[in-house]
């Protein structure tokens, strides 16, 4: 964690200029998280990059499931519980309706995104980090990794997002 902060911090400095700060887009602006704990949770999420999945599995040390994972994540970067399956998560927050239910639209870090994995609704969550891509944990490869919500296996299976800031 400390050294993607270390990068992060390196990353951010080489990118400091001698001209007038510019406002970004506006569309970059939907795009970025309103408060901060959705930044933390981003941060803390990608901290679980290549932790082991275990089904069941509610802390780094045992392994975590995909509903482990985001509880485990929102309770220390947020202080939010969102115990219960990825189907009880989905329940809780608000509907991101950017441009529809199954749409990417309006989507910002610290969201959480739903996918139909297992011909069940809501069968599977992750949390939204930017660019088109999420973190989670699948029981396929066994590690805690990210993926594009927009090409592969997962897009197909979009269901819709919540929020859980605001």
């Amino acid at each position: 964690m400390h050294r993607l902060l270390i990068l992060l911090a390196l990353a951010l400095a080489g990118c400091g200029h001698l001209g007038a700060p510019s406002a970004p887009p506006p569309a970059a602006l939907a795009r970025l998280p309103v408060d901060a704990r959705a930044h933390d949770v981003v941060m803390f999420a990608l901290g679980l990059v290549d932790t082991d999945y275990r089904f069941g599995g509610k802390n780094p040390d045992a392994g975590l499931d995909c509903s482990g994972m985001v509880n485990y994540v929102f309770q220390n970067a947020a202080n939010l519980r969102l115990a219960g399956s990825a189907a009880d998560m989905a329940k809780l927050g608000r509907q991101v309706n950017g441009g529809g239910l199954r749409s990417i639209e309006g989507l910002r870090p610290g969201d959480l995104v739903f996918f139909n994995t297992r011909n069940q609704p809501r069968s599977h969550v992750g949390i939204y980090i930017g660019d088109n891509r999420f973190v989670h944990a699948p029981n396929s490869n066994g590690k805690v990794r990210t993926e594009s919500l927009t090409h592969g296996w997962f897009a197909t299976r979009f269901e819709e997002a919540r929020t859980y800031f605001d």
